[in-house]
């Protein structure tokens, strides 16, 4: 168990895609702590990865009955996580009240399955009333990534490497100067203004076209692109929700709608995704320190890194811990 963040522990954190998780035990990592997911017929459990008896993981059982059984001793546990059934006790004994293993808040939205580990700050996970209804929706991840949740959220909001990391796909190094821009507070949220982009191929179609960007920062692990072209009645929007692991590494899921290419396989959008992930992870998980800092003072900025700069002051007023130095 990594230490506590007096931020983070009280976040929703995306752990799955919705449709990953089945009867089949699933581990999961937040935050340092193992969990097991599975699904039952009331919907998806979490709960600590561990069987009080003799520490093995639950993860490694099964699911019968919407009962998760230890695969070390059959020892069998509902979904509120205590133990209802002990094979090697007999019968006219109780089971003992401390036999029982912690649960962990959890719900299914907007195509994810959340885990809090603490109490959450809100009711609902940070999608919530950001998604606009009538988009194409395509779910993608989980993407494991050797590096801190705040470096790949960063790197998410970084424009400028567009032009060098995606060149030839969203950007060309050829017209990598950014137009100036600010950062507001808008409910609660960052937004920038626009930042224009010429982009050889944005969205895996091959189609050239300056774009505008906006981006919007609503928690610390929770960021979207909102991205137009002036002409176009097109609407993309992507939401990046990093799930942090370890201080140093993570896992990505992303939440791409759209209102265009309705005949397109969505796997054309996801493969071009993946592509850009890739290219991503060879720069994030170089990058040094490992852990993002929040002094501005350690790193030089430019103009052009306003989101960021905004975003590690978020972070640091906020007291998040986890992945920051």
């Amino acid at each position: 168990m990594i230490r506590k963040d007096p931020v983070l522990e009280h976040e929703w954190h995306p752990v799955a895609i919705a449709a990953d998780v089945s009867d089949t035990p699933k581990q999961v990592i937040v935050l340092g702590e193992k969990v097991v997911l599975f699904r039952t017929k009331q919907g998806v459990k979490a709960m600590k990865d561990l069987c009080i008896h003799r520490g093995v993981p639950l993860s490694l059982g099964r699911v019968d009955n919407d009962e998760i059984v230890c695969a070390y001793h059959g020892w069998r546990y509902d979904g509120e996580g205590r133990c209802v059934c002990i094979p090697a006790l007999p019968k006219s004994q109780a089971i003992p009240l401390k036999a029982k293993t912690q649960t962990y808040l959890c719900q299914e939205r907007y195509g994810f399955v959340w885990v809090c580990l603490g109490e959450p700050r809100e009711d609902y996970p940070p999608l919530e009333g950001k998604i606009e209804e009538g988009l194409l929706p395509i779910w993608m991840g989980p993407y494991p990534v050797q590096a801190s949740a705040p470096r790949v959220i960063e790197n998410f909001l970084d424009v400028s490497h567009l032009m060098f990391v995606h060149e030839g796909l969203l950007g060309d190094s050829e017209f990598a100067e950014i137009n100036d821009y600010n950062v507001h507070q808008v409910d609660g949220a960052l937004v920038t203004d626009e930042i224009v982009v010429y982009q050889p191929d944005p969205d895996g179609r091959g189609i050239g076209v300056d774009n505008r960007y906006i981006y919007e920062i609503y928690t610390p692990c929770c960021v979207k692109l909102v991205k137009g072209s002036e002409g176009s009645d097109e609407i993309f929007h992507l939401f990046l929700i990093v799930l942090p692991e370890t201080e140093t590494t993570c896992t990505a899921f992303m939440l791409q709608l759209r209102n265009y290419a309705p005949d397109v396989p969505d796997q054309v959008f996801i493969d071009f995704q993946n592509t850009l992930l890739e290219q991503d992870k060879r720069i994030v998980e170089e990058q040094k320190p490992e852990l993002l800092p929040l002094d501005l003072q350690a790193e030089l900025h430019l103009k052009c890194d306003r989101v960021a700069i905004a975003y590690r002051r978020r972070l640091k007023e906020l007291g998040v811990t986890i992945g920051t130095e």
